[in-house]
């Protein structure tokens, strides 16, 4: 199995199931309240754990009880925190998730004042033990150091979820580039096919994958254009960190040396079947599936 560093963040979610999403001044019961350990590459580490892959995770931490739940939760799953900072008096980012059990979707109200990693806490890091690298598409300046001094030495993924100041630079240092529908419809298309082919004329050798929510996912390499259409569930039970799952699946399948289109269509099922559950767990079977 690989060895895997995942730089990002880590949340605290503290999800409310209602009934269905109230409108503006309304109030609604809570019909289930939980806590989770999320954030986007916490859960993509969750979730490639289930794999069988070891995974080291660089990204910072507070020092109150809401981070010390976050990393009992992903020591208990295997991950490696030994490189992830822990900073006094800070606070925990926090999203309060509203689930709406009509429709499985998600509002999340996000809270976060909690300083980014930064370069020297990285100084000790040798890049070349693993076999692969994945980012969260944030913290640009210091994911772009990062990615320089990793120099082409690891396979290397890049998250980009959201447009970001400056986040295009770091595209041409990563592999694969794994971009999500608010990305691709803020910034020019409401067709992935038509996206994957604009990103492509700068970064024609590079595997781009856009995922597309309930219809499915698209990838372009070397002018080959996939599609995977998303299973039809018959009811979406919990959405949250249904695209964390799919980057996860991505890694994984060409990690155990699936062509792209096959990949594509691996995480596709996979982001399904997380989204008919409640939570990360039991999604992939074997003995390092969390309980």
């Amino acid at each position: 199995m690989a060895r895997i560093l995942i730089v990002g963040i880590a949340t605290l979610d503290i999800v409310n199931e209602v009934e269905r999403y109230p409108v503006e001044d309304d109030e609604v019961r809570v019909r289930r309240q939980h806590r989770r350990c999320g954030g986007n590459a916490a859960n993509t580490a969750m979730v490639l754990r289930q794999f069988g892959h070891d995974c080291d995770f660089l990204g910072s931490f507070a020092d109150d009880d809401g981070a010390r739940f976050i990393r009992a939760e992903m020591a208990a799953a295997g991950i490696d925190l030994r490189h992830a900072p822990v900073i006094a008096g800070a606070a925990t980012p926090t999203s309060y998730i509203t689930l709406s059990r009509a429709t499985g979707s998600r509002t999340i109200v996000h809270h976060r004042d909690l300083p980014e990693l930064r370069c020297q806490q990285c100084s000790e890091l040798d890049f070349g033990a693993y076999d692969w690298i994945h980012f969260e598409g944030r913290n640009v300046d210091v994911s772009l150091s990062l990615l320089r001094a990793i120099d082409g030495r690891v396979p290397i993924s890049v998250e980009i979820e959201k447009p970001r100041p400056d986040i295009e630079n770091l595209f041409p240092l990563a592999n694969l580039l794994l971009f999500s529908r608010q990305y691709a419809r803020a910034v020019c298309c409401e067709d992935p096919h038509d996206f994957l082919a604009t990103q492509a004329t700068t970064l024609p050798d590079r595997q781009l994958v856009c995922a597309w929510g309930e219809r499915g996912a698209a990838a372009l390499r070397d002018g080959n254009y996939h599609w995977a259409d998303a299973p039809r569930l018959a009811k979406v039970v919990d959405s949250v960190g249904a695209g964390d799952t799919f980057n996860a699946g991505i890694i994984a399948a060409l990690l155990a040396g699936l062509e792209l289109p096959l990949a594509l269509r691996d995480a596709v099922a996979l982001a399904a079947r997380k989204c008919g559950q409640h939570g990360l767990g039991r999604l992939v079977p074997g003995p390092e599936t969390s309980p």
